[in-house]
């Protein structure tokens, strides 16, 4: 596996060794002894899978409180994403700055974020599939977002403006 560091240090793409033949490939997508050696968080309270119809579709940017912070390790199985985290940490030098990296089944990349970060992604083509691993289990009373477009980040969508959003990410307050 190959481990590079994004623009915020503690945000991680990790990318698989493909070995190629005339059948297709193998790769070893998961290999904890490897993120451990690196001081990435390994646990999975819960595996998620996120399908979107439509290229433009935004999700996010969500995050949970404690005791229910998650870190998340995020791969696309269909399609593609431009993949976003905020980091949301106050004591952190990096503070209110984000990071975005296009996933998709062709690159098979992994963006692991860990806690402290909102998360969230605008899909670049149509039936675009997200599988998730996720350390903590989904609470509704700790669910939390920031908007997407929040003048505090900044964030430079792709495609711009979502072609498909959900009320509620559309409507979360301006990040204090």
């Amino acid at each position: 596996m190959k481990f590079s560091q994004t623009a915020i240090p503690d945000v991680w793409t990790i990318d698989c060794d493909i070995f190629e033949d005339d059948r297709g490939f193998f790769a070893r997508a998961w290999m904890p002894d490897e993120l451990e050696a690196r001081g990435l968080d390994t646990s999975i309270a819960q595996c998620s899978i996120a399908f979107n119809k439509r290229r433009g579709t935004l999700r996010g940017m969500h995050f949970q409180t404690a005791p229910f912070e998650e870190v998340k390790h995020v791969r696309v199985v269909r399609g593609a994403i431009f993949d976003v985290a905020i980091d949301l940490r106050r004591d952190s030098p990096t503070f209110r700055k984000w990071v975005g990296v296009e996933l998709s089944a062709d690159n098979r990349r992994l963006l692991y974020i860990p806690t402290g970060f909102a998360h969230g992604y605008q899909t670049l083509s149509d039936d675009a599939e997200i599988h998730y691993f996720v350390s903590a289990e989904y609470s509704p009373a700790h669910q939390r977002g920031v908007r997407w477009n929040d003048p505090a980040f900044g964030i430079d969508w792709p495609l711009g403006p979502p072609t498909m959003i959900h009320e509620r990410d559309a409507t979360y307050p301006d990040h204090v």
